[in-house]
């Protein structure tokens, strides 16, 4: 059994005439939630679309629980539970007649889990005889999630799947998820734009780019390494975007504002504001929406300065 659910080597997609997966090279440990992060185009669908066999790589390779992702076979699908943001499901079937056909299709080693199953669905108060096209769209994502866990799945993609719900149904689709992960055992995989979910969620964070790898690490790890610097300038602020490590930099009330990405040697860096002329310098710590807003937003001022 392969050490990781996820393994890409230089792994290329070219969707309509772009590079959506730019030499991806990515292993991902078994076990744990890891979080998919990055603006939109980052490449995040694409390559989920790549590791369920929905689309062929154009280069490279891609593994999925140890197999190759382009032949994946009926029983390993069984093994990967996926949920999208649309939460597309046959409106015309009622949902009891769903679930029995997606229990006679996921028939894997473990079996059926008709008890996580119901359990999932009392969380959004979803009957049996309901019709899915009567659903409302949180509704249907606690369905889809629902037959998703019950294939007892070692692998579960969810990409973008509290998109447009309520807070109430996002606290149950999040708890019902994490319930999932620690009772069976399942690695999930998990996209989301929304960082107060990723905070609470998310064992591993993963950040995409134009379709390559940024950077990987727990959340705090993260948010440990950027950095929020706050310095006076008596007069003009001078120009400090060509700092090493500088992400970000915004004026605020008369004071700069400079966001730094792997500066752990404040000292130097406290000392190369001043020489600039600061008069008062003061260090702070940064959240993690605005740590990765601060990340994104350098990628992206960088591909303007390009163009």
């Amino acid at each position: 059994m392969s050490d990781y659910v996820i393994d890409t080597e230089g792994l290329c997609l070219r969707y309509k005439g772009k590079l959506a997966l730019d030499h991806l090279t990515l292993r991902l440990p078994r076990g744990g939630i890891h979080a998919f992060v990055g603006a939109n185009g980052a490449g995040k669908s694409s390559l989920f679309r790549v590791l369920l066999g929905f689309e062929p790589a154009s280069a490279g390779s891609a593994q999925v629980l140890g197999h190759d992702c382009a032949r994946l076979s009926p029983e390993m699908r069984g093994r990967i539970g996926f949920v999208n943001e649309e939460h597309t499901l046959p409106a015309w079937m009622r949902v009891h007649d769903l679930m029995r056909m997606q229990q006679r299709h996921y028939r894997g080693p473990q079996g059926w889990n008709a008890g996580r199953y119901d359990e999932v669905l009392r969380h959004f108060n979803v009957l049996p005889e309901q019709q899915v096209g009567q659903l409302s769209r949180g509704e249907r994502a606690g369905l889809n999630l629902a037959l998703a866990l019950a294939q007892r799945p070692e692998l579960l993609i969810l990409d973008e799947p509290t998109l447009g719900l309520d807070v109430v149904a996002r606290r149950a689709f999040l708890e019902a998820m994490l319930q999932a992960s620690s009772d069976d055992d399942s690695t999930v995989v998990y996209c989301s734009h929304q960082m107060d979910e990723i905070e609470r969620v998310a064992d591993n964070l993963v950040i995409l780019e134009r379709g390559a790898l940024r950077t990987m690490s727990g959340p705090d790890d993260f948010c440990g390494r950027v950095q929020l610097w706050v310095a006076e300038f008596p007069f003009r602020a001078p120009e400090v975007r060509d700092l090493p490590g500088v992400l970000q930099v915004q004026q605020i009330d008369g004071l700069t504002h400079v966001v730094t990405f792997d500066q752990l040697d404040g000292t130097a860096f406290e000392a190369r504001l001043k020489l600039l002329g600061a008069r008062r310098v003061q260090a702070m710590p940064l959240g993690l929406d605005r740590a990765v807003n601060a990340f994104l937003s350098h990628g992206h001022a960088g591909d303007r300065r390009a163009a």
